[in-house]
């Protein structure tokens, strides 16, 4: 029984994965396009989205039969529960990478104004989602924590864009437009980050029990007692 289970958990680990590689391949696109004005990349989310759904499906199956027929308990029973709650906030990922899409679709944007940090961002929330999943596979707290303080730095760089655009849009030969299209997409990429806190925190809580992490936990190695 215990290896029939081992055997799911490992089939779980798989799709979070590949689920982990379509929210990243979404963000990379979304952003992509949003970059270099590409319009026809913008118009292939909403098919990257439809799987990214799928993929989530798939997920819960298999989580909801895991706990229906082979009952898990302790730390079995928190990597299982935690999956459920993974991947509702990795398909939110998807969904707003495709929500950038459709604003850079508009064709608002010919480019990004100089000085303005949205690259940073973009490159940003693709590490903390490609890390939080990752931490997930491993059973890596410190990965996980990693990601929850590095979104620090995200916040930082949404503060200067917005910043940067408010500034703009005093001047009068500035397409005001442009300026919130782009404010809208700073605010998806903040949001994205969000969400690969929210998974950090539930890897986490599958290492320890506690959504809040103990920093001493991490500096002693990351060791339980628990089974």
């Amino acid at each position: 029984m215990r290896s029939r289970f081992d055997m799911q958990l490992e089939d779980l680990k798989r799709e979070m994965t590949a689920m982990g590689m379509l929210c990243e391949n979404a963000i990379a696109k979304s952003s992509h396009a949003l970059l270099n004005c590409d319009l026809a990349l913008a118009g292939e989310l909403p098919e990257l989205l439809s799987r990214v759904t799928q993929k989530e499906r798939d997920i819960e199956t298999i989580c909801l039969k895991l706990l229906l027929h082979q009952q898990p308990v302790a730390r079995d029973l928190r990597a299982v529960s935690s999956a459920l709650k993974m991947v509702t906030d990795a398909q939110r990922i998807g969904t707003q990478s495709a929500d950038i899409c459709e604003i850079v679709a508009l064709g608002n944007i010919p480019s990004i104004p100089q000085g303005l940090p949205i690259r940073d961002m973009a490159t940003g929330v693709i590490t903390m989602v490609t890390d939080s999943i990752d931490a997930f596979v491993k059973q890596d707290g410190k990965i996980a924590k990693a990601v929850i303080e590095y979104d620090d730095t995200v916040d930082s760089l949404f503060n200067t864009v917005k910043a940067r655009l408010i500034e703009l849009l005093k001047r009068p030969e500035v397409n005001g437009e442009m300026m919130v299209d782009l404010l809208m997409i700073a605010k998806y990429y903040e949001r994205i980050g969000d969400h690969a806190v929210n998974i950090a925190k539930w890897v986490l809580f599958s290492l320890t029990g506690n959504l809040e992490f103990d920093t001493a936990y991490f500096e002693e190695g990351g060791h339980t007692s628990e089974k």
